[in-house]
C-alpha cells in the first residue's frame, strides 16, 4: 500500500513562507516524478510544481520566482518551500507520485491534501 502524507499546510499571512512535506512509503522513490497540486473552492486541481527523477523541476507561472520543489530520496520526501505567499494561493495542497511503465497506464499516487489558506 503506497502512502503520501502532506504537512506543514497551515494559515499564514500574505508575503509569508510556509514548507510542505510529504513523505512516500513507495520503494524506488527515486524513479518516481514527483509533483504538487493544489485546488481552490470552486477550481480544478491544478499542477503547483513537478520534480523528475533526474531533478528537472517545472512550475506554474503562477508560482514561479516564488515556490520551491525539492526531493531527499535518501528520505523518500518531497517538499515545496512557498514564500511570499498571496491569499490567491489559498487550496489544499496534494503531493503525487507518478511512476512511468512501460506498457500500461502509470503508476499514480495522491496524498489526502493540506490546507494552506493566505490570509491576513
Amino acid at each position: 500500500q503506497v502512502q503520501l502524507v502532506e504537512s506543514g499546510g497551515g494559515l499564514v499571512q500574505p508575503g509569508g513562507s510556509l514548507r510542505l512535506s510529504c513523505p512516500a512509503s513507495v520503494s524506488s522513490f527515486s524513479i518516481y516524478t514527483m509533483g504538487w497540486y493544489r485546488q481552490a473552492p470552486g477550481k480544478q486541481r491544478e499542477l503547483v510544481a513537478s520534480i523528475t527523477s533526474g531533478g528537472i523541476t517545472n512550475y506554474a507561472d503562477s508560482v514561479k520566482g516564488r515556490f520551491t520543489i525539492s526531493r531527499a530520496n535518501a528520505k523518500n520526501t518531497v517538499y515545496l518551500q512557498m514564500n511570499s505567499l498571496k491569499p490567491e494561493d489559498t487550496a489544499v495542497y496534494y503531493c503525487n507520485a507518478r511512476r512511468t511503465r512501460v506498457a500500461g497506464p502509470d503508476y499514480v499516487y495522491w496524498g489526502q491534501g493540506t490546507q494552506v489558506t493566505v490570509s491576513s
